[in-house]
């Protein structure tokens, strides 16, 4: 009887829960830090884009966040996604906002939801809808009220959805700040009194949706009172507030950089980015957040710049496949471990800052009686000596050290005592790739419209892509010449010369394929000339313009011309005289698209896909404009999936019908690599430490496992510039290899992510030199051979966890200023 009146409270306890749901909280700031519930926090956030991943990946991905030491997940909202056309709204599979806050919300994070909505994340045309474009009368971001009247509907509909679903902190969800507009005062100048006007608009409108959360702006140094001015870049611990009432936050530490067509592999050092965080809060910081803490993929057309790539990794903690990228992942949990255990004395202390000479410098938080320390080094070439309390402490250039009790350093930026992952491309093991791939060819349909020039817009002169449609990166622009003897342009020698800026063209004379011209990332103007030669009466000329994304950023970076803007002429001459027919005013008609796209044929589960129409037999290779299609069968296991495209021109790839995004396997990267071994000493920028020169800029696309099913898989490709298709073949992302290290008095920690340790390679303790896959021992170690022990400890275990002391190894010989540790290098079974 006694159980049942338990039983029967246990459950109105629960449903009164459930009624009356999580409680709210007071979210707030002071000029220290975000406070809740009138305590002061701190809170280490990363970016996570929604639309950058799938569904399926959120829990994984927001789950290995929360491991890693994040109290936060930040995201923009991406205003071009939901509304692609102008009320007509998608929050469907990977746009599902609602679905992916509570996903953050499940694993008991915060979030920060950047609804901008202008967002420029090298995101196609920073964000904002193209119909906005073409609104007549409109101004993007500017003191333009119809452009401020879409704005303020939009960011109205983002907020009362959160509110609907009562996920702001003030309704006990997850939301604790909210970011209206963004990097403004990056561009503001480009406005004169108009930007300033809008963005004092920005914060009133904000503040008027009463969300109950502070809202934040982040690069605007002048940003009304009414919400707190952020920081964005690779270093914020110089950066102050404009108010002495906002906390000093950084809404973006760049953890690598965005990779384009054409550039390196971009890699900020691990320590590099752990020293600019321990500054970030030595140096009063309470709120930080990674940009990105996992990249992802640009899925479809969503790519900007132009010519950013699909893959959007940035080096980023996880990698585009959401596994861990280490040691970077491991050494920044260590770091966030620690600032947590200090977050009080961080942001009740009072601070004492000493600079100490030769860019050393000390900073003592101290709060009743007890004392934390961060010891700095901002030397780029010299190691230091720093002594505090009689005790002397090794300090490398560039970094910090962080004494919690000021005694005993717990973590130094510089040393890394996390595991370095080796990853390995394993071939698809279901089927023997790429021999065993059987293809199946279509050409494009597109004879017509190069002869006849026929579309159903025309207009009296040329115009910009954008103003005929964002549905499709392909435009056709056709128009046609009538010539006779008599005309004074008539030659033999003709020239055909178009300005472009589209970003790729394709020419055509009469049927006849004349020539290709495409730009780089930052410099897509282009001229194209070639020598033609016209007949008497009806010329047809025809252009495919492509775009490669649409710009993202700059001031009215929305004026950026896109397409063919022209002047579009032919040029003769006669001895010493230069004739020129400009067609630009001429009648031009257009045409959105290509007939495979437009017919869906990546997709067979349509019927108007044509799949009676697919041809096989002998494979034909380097054709332009051919659409090809496989059957495969799907990686076994939950590893991540790739498909390599090598062999591959440019074009487009889809897998069940979902969208891989653009490829672009031919495009070399040709630019200066670092040759020598990176130095994280000295300040980072994007293009330092790169690698990848002589490589495709990308030549591996990520097939989520959510795209793939049991049994048969499609692949489907159109090819624009001409390619070979037998190469292709899919391909399984794991660890190979692990380098596990530890400094003395800490824990060696290894895991092989889900496989076994089959082999231990190499172990020693001491002054262990090298690099992982070729460490060697020093000049002292330690009495035990290292290797039998860890052996014993690691070997068929997913992971194991071994001291790095003495106790453990024996004693050493080494003298007591260098700095003892333990290496580990293991094979993983694969």
């Amino acid at each position: 009887m006694i159980f049942s009146k338990i039983n029967v409270l246990f459950h109105c306890f629960l449903l009164l829960i459930l009624v009356v749901g999580p409680s709210a909280a007071d979210v707030s700031h002071d000029g220290r830090a975000i406070t809740i519930n009138g305590e002061r926090k701190i809170i280490i956030s990363g970016s996570i884009h929604y639309p950058r991943s799938t569904v399926e990946m959120w829990p994984d991905l927001i789950k290995k966040a929360k491991d890693g030491g994040l109290d936060a997940i930040e995201t923009y909202v991406f205003w071009n996604a939901h509304e692609p056309l102008r009320r007509k709204y998608d929050f469907s599979g990977n746009l599902d906002l609602v679905r992916f806050i509570k996903t953050i919300q499940d694993a008991g994070l915060y979030a920060v939801l950047r609804i901008g909505p202008y967002v420029c994340a090298e995101w196609n045309y920073g964000g904002l809808p193209v119909w906005l474009h073409n609104l007549p009368g409109v101004e993007l971001r500017t003191n333009n009220t119809i452009y401020m009247d879409e704005m303020q509907t939009f960011t109205t509909l983002i907020v009362n959805m959160m509110k609907k679903e009562k996920l702001f902190g003030s309704q006990g969800g997850p939301i604790v700040l909210a970011q209206i507009e963004n990097e403004y005062g990056n561009v503001i100048s480009s406005y004169g009194d108009a930007g300033k006007a809008y963005m004092n608009w920005c914060a009133s409108m904000a503040n008027s949706l009463n969300i109950g959360v502070p809202w934040i702006m982040c690069q605007e140094d002048d940003a009304p009172s009414s919400v707190i001015n952020t920081c964005n870049g690779f270093y914020c611990d110089q950066f102050t507030p404009n108010n002495p009432n906002s906390p000093k936050m950084w809404t973006e530490n760049w953890t690598g950089w965005f990779k384009s067509w054409g550039s390196r592999n971009p890699n900020r050092t691990p320590e590099d980015l752990a020293f600019s965080v321990a500054r970030f809060f030595e140096n009063g910081g309470t709120f930080q957040n990674y940009y990105m803490y996992h990249g992802g993929t640009n899925f479809g057309r969503t790519a900007g710049g132009p010519y950013i790539t699909t893959s959007y990794d940035y080096d980023a903690p996880l990698n585009e496949y959401g596994t861990l990228n280490e040691p970077k992942y491991g050494h920044l949990k260590n770091l966030h471990d620690v600032l947590h255990s200090i977050e009080k004395i961080i942001t009740y202390g009072d601070v004492n800052n000493t600079d100490l000479g030769y860019y050393n410098y000390a900073t003592i938080y101290t709060l009743n009686g007890t004392s934390s320390c961060f010891l700095g080094n901002s030397n780029r070439t010299n190691d230091a000596m720093i002594t505090l309390n009689g005790v002397v402490y090794d300090v490398p250039a560039w970094s910090v050290s962080i004494l919690p009790d000021c005694k005993t350093e717990v973590y130094n930026s510089a040393k890394i005592g996390a595991q370095t992952s080796v990853m390995v491309k394993k071939p698809n093991e279901a089927e023997d790739e790429p021999s065993a791939l059987e293809w199946k060819w279509k050409p494009e349909v597109m004879n017509e419209t190069i002869l006849l020039g026929k579309g159903p817009i025309s207009t009296s002169k040329l115009v910009d892509q954008k103003a005929i449609n964002d549905v499709s990166d392909y435009l056709w622009y056709m128009t046609s010449v009538n010539l006779d003897e008599n005309d004074p342009i008539w030659s033999d020698y003709m020239i055909l010369r178009v300005n472009g800026t589209g970003h790729i063209m394709h020419a055509y004379l009469n049927g006849e394929y004349l020539g290709s011209q495409y730009g780089t990332y930052g410099v897509f103007n282009y001229k194209f000339e070639k020598k033609v030669k016209l007949k008497t009466g009806k010329n047809q000329i025809t252009f495919l313009s492509a775009t490669m994304g649409l710009q993202n950023y700059g001031g009215g970076y929305d004026s950026v011309g896109t397409g063919l803007p022209g002047p579009i002429e032919i040029i003769s001459r006669h001895g010493d005289e230069t004739i020129i027919k400009d067609l630009t005013n001429d009648e031009w008609s257009y045409k959105i698209g290509i007939e495979g796209l437009n017919e869906e044929l990546f997709d067979d589960s349509h019927t108007k896909s044509g799949s009676d129409q697919w041809q096989s037999g002998e494979l034909p290779v380097d054709k332009m404009f051919t659409w090809y299609k496989t059957i495969f069968k799907a990686p076994r296991g939950d590893d991540p999936v790739v498909v390599d495209l090598l062999g591959l021109g440019k074009g487009l790839a889809w897998v069940n019908g979902n969208s891989l995004g653009r490829y672009w396997p031919s495009f070399i990267t040709n630019e200066w690599c670092q040759s020598d071994p990176c130095d994280y000493r000295g300040p980072f920028w994007e293009y330092k430490c790169g690698t990848g020169c002589g490589e495709p800029t990308q030549r591996y696309y990520h097939v989520p496992r959510s795209f793939l099913k049991e049994g048969d898989n499609q692949l489907v490709l159109f090819e624009e510039f001409g390619g070979n298709p037998s190469l292709v073949n899919f391909k399984t992302i794991s660890v190979a290899s692990a380098c596990g290290a530890a400094y003395e008095h800490h824990d060696m920690e290894l895991s092989c992510h889900g496989r076994s340790i089959r082999e231990i390679k190499f172990a020693s303790f001491g002054d262990v030199g090298g690099s992982c896959g070729s460490s060697r021992r020093g000049t002292c170690t330690s009495q035990k051979d290292a290797l039998p022990i860890v052996q014993k400890s690691c070997i068929g275990k997913e992971s194991c966890t071994v001291p790095a002391d003495e106790k453990t190894f024996g004693e050493t010989e080494c003298d007591a200023s260098i700095s003892k540790k333990l290496v580990v290098e293991a094979l993983c079974d694969i």
